[in-house]
């Protein structure tokens, strides 16, 4: 409609300095006007002006509608109200339009940080390998994975080993990885799986880092957990009636020894009889008590999750230790020392489960450094590259030996005389129900140290 005005308006226009122009030759041509040929050459001159005026705003105004598309500069207004010809409709059209952009991008955006929020809080690790071989980090979970390094391109990953650079180099769109690696001294499995984009004429391979560390302890323990179910069932229910039936052939052969107490011969070979008769009595009561200790291991519980100041457990599990300690060790005393850091540093978790497990850590150090001469342990509780609270439990000992550090951690295996085997893998199981790890990090005749992280 604006445009049929601009037509009109401008044919008006063109009229009149034509039929001024017929005017102005017919007096040039007739003498006795020239006042009035030069009034009449006045106003065609006035009349072109006019025009040139009228097609120079319009031509204006559109150059500044295109621009303010082409640069999304959508806060331009039109307005002609000085320029007539029903203008005022073909500004109203142009604001509109740039409103509806406007719109459209307010939309594109709201929809956009939506679509990162969601990227941001995706549990999994999502990096992009670009072609250029630069590395781009996509959520939150991917920057806590690498922690404060910095990964610009692919090499960088070189600093976790090379297994992982070379798996994230060499995974194909659709194949999935397990590569083991080790991020601020925490061991991790991951499931390293791509897919390949084309943006552009670009390709870029989106590659996700799944921990599976957790799942694969978890489902360790629960099988562990089912075959000590079923064992201790059958052995219980085997030896149970072994060990009655022990103590009642004791009191028969007891009861003969009384009768045939005039029968010297008889005597001794009746109490050889209940001597081997009580040995397999006592071995089944031991048996018994053997299997009924690992029954905590098979019904744990569920944590009872509270914040507490870390520094409060350690004061209180230092008190204790250091009351048990007394006069227990030989060539002198342990000397346990305790950092938090920062000291306002609290964690939620089960507060009872987490003082057993790390008083049970703590009594390991005091059994490996009964024969030690440097007597020192430590408890150290900070965040990690990573913002994950850890906590170090490390000692002075001879450590633990390369060919048992792959075994330490499953249930019944001990190097201890007396041990039951069931401490570590307990503290590991205790650490899964709290979404947590547990791993030996020194090396052996450096010391044993062992790190929980929440």
């Amino acid at each position: 409609m604006g445009f049929n005005h601009f037509i009109v308006s401008l044919s008006i226009r063109l009229a009149f300095i034509m039929l001024s122009l017929a005017v102005a030759v017919y007096l040039m041509i007739t003498p006795g006007y020239p006042v009035a040929t030069l009034v009449m050459m006045t106003i065609i001159a006035a009349l072109i002006f006019n025009l040139f005026r009228f097609i120079t705003r319009t031509n204006q105004e559109l150059a500044r509608f295109l621009g303010a598309t082409r640069y999304a500069d959508f806060s331009q207004r039109f307005v002609f109200d000085d320029v007539g010809a029903g203008f005022n409709e073909l500004g109203d059209t142009f604001t509109q339009i740039l409103d509806r952009f406007r719109q459209d991008r307010k939309e594109q955006e709201s929809e956009l940080r939506h679509l990162k929020a969601l990227l941001e809080h995706v549990p999994v690790p999502l990096i992009s390998l670009h072609g250029d071989e630069t590395i781009t980090l996509w959520n939150n979970a991917s920057r806590r994975l690498f922690g404060t390094a910095k990964i610009a391109v692919r090499d960088d990953l070189k600093l976790f080993g090379h297994a992982l650079h070379d798996q994230v180099s060499d995974v194909q769109p659709g194949e999935k990885r397990l590569v083991e690696v080790t991020f601020d001294g925490e061991k991790q499995r991951l499931n390293v799986t791509a897919s390949e984009i084309i943006i552009s004429s670009k390709h870029e391979k989106l590659i996700a880092l799944q921990n599976i560390q957790s799942e694969l302890d978890g489902m360790q323990m629960h099988a562990w957990q089912d075959l000590l179910r079923v064992l201790t069932h059958e052995i219980v229910n085997s030896i149970t009636p072994v060990s009655s039936l022990a103590y009642t052939a004791a009191d028969l052969v007891e009861d003969a020894k009384n009768k045939f107490s005039d029968h010297p011969e008889i005597q001794v070979d009746l109490k050889d009889v209940k001597e081997a008769v009580m040995i397999v009595a006592r071995r089944s009561d031991g048996l018994l008590n053997f299997i009924r200790s690992y029954r905590r291991f098979s019904d744990f519980t569920a944590p009872k999750v509270e914040r507490f100041p870390i520094k409060d457990l350690f004061s209180d599990i230092t008190k204790l230790i250091n009351a048990d300690w007394q006069g227990n060790i030989k060539g002198g005393e342990i000397h346990l020392t305790v950092r938090v850091n920062p000291s306002t540093l609290a964690l939620d978790a089960d507060r009872q489960m987490i003082e057993q497990l790390l008083i049970n850590l703590l009594q390991n150090s005091e059994q490996a450094l009964r024969e030690s001469d440097t007597k020192k342990v430590e408890l150290y509780a900070y965040i990690n590259k990573q913002g994950r609270i850890s906590i170090e439990v490390s000692d002075t000992g001879p450590g633990i030996t390369d060919e048992h550090v792959d075994k330490i951690f499953v249930p019944f295996f001990t190097t201890r005389k007396h041990g039951s085997g069931v401490g570590l893998a307990l503290s590991r199981q205790i650490m899964n129900a709290h979404g947590g790890t547990i791993n030996y990090t020194s090396q052996s005749k450096e010391g044993a140290k062992f790190l929980l992280v929440f």
